[in-house]
């Protein structure tokens, strides 16, 4: 059913928008690390790619264009506040396979399941913002270039950024694996 005053394409930019709202939350939650500014920088970011949708080049990655926009605005909201965000990092819930919903019950494995989350949490919210960005964006799994294209730097710039992140985050994971085998 289309909706009044709508065209079809403009139906399918929002509904093709609206499929990236869980990535683009991810990308802010750990921009901001505050609930309340994710929620506000993921609505401003969906009212400015709803103003400028005719900026859009259909046939383009929609994603990457969408956390372009979330990422400059998190940037100039910053830039504009004059200081950087501070906050209470949220625990990322992962969802369990659903070949152990039998184990989804079991205190110990969920104690087991947090501790590991908050350890993951903790060691990429000790990255830079520009390689926390950078991997959260590689986890969207945007190519290089797309991620290149969010973030406003040359491809060889992703990379070398995504080689120090991965390296900083096993070193720190490996620290914290080392500390709890003994």
């Amino acid at each position: 059913m289309r909706q009044q005053g709508r065209t079809d394409g403009e139906n399918a930019f929002r509904r093709e928008a609206l499929a990236h709202a869980d990535a683009l939350y991810n990308l802010a939650r750990y921009l901001t690390r505050s609930p309340e500014e994710t929620e506000d920088l993921v609505q401003e970011t969906y009212a400015r790619a709803l103003r400028g949708a005719a900026g859009f080049r259909p046939g383009t990655n929609m994603k990457a264009w969408l956390m372009a926009i979330l990422r400059n605005l998190f940037l100039s909201q910053r830039r504009g506040a004059g200081r950087a965000r501070a906050g209470e990092a949220l625990v990322r819930e992962e969802e369990a396979p659903a070949d152990d919903a039998y184990l989804r019950g079991d205190l110990e494995l969920e104690r087991l399941r947090r501790l590991v989350s908050e350890e993951i949490e903790a060691a990429l919210t000790s990255l830079s913002e520009e390689a926390r960005t950078v991997i959260l964006l590689d986890l969207e799994d945007l190519t290089e270039a797309e991620v290149a294209q969010v973030v406003g730097c040359a491809v060889g710039t992703v990379k070398s950024r995504l080689a120090r992140a991965r390296s900083e985050l096993r070193r720190q994971l490996g620290q914290y694996a080392r500390m709890n085998a003994r």
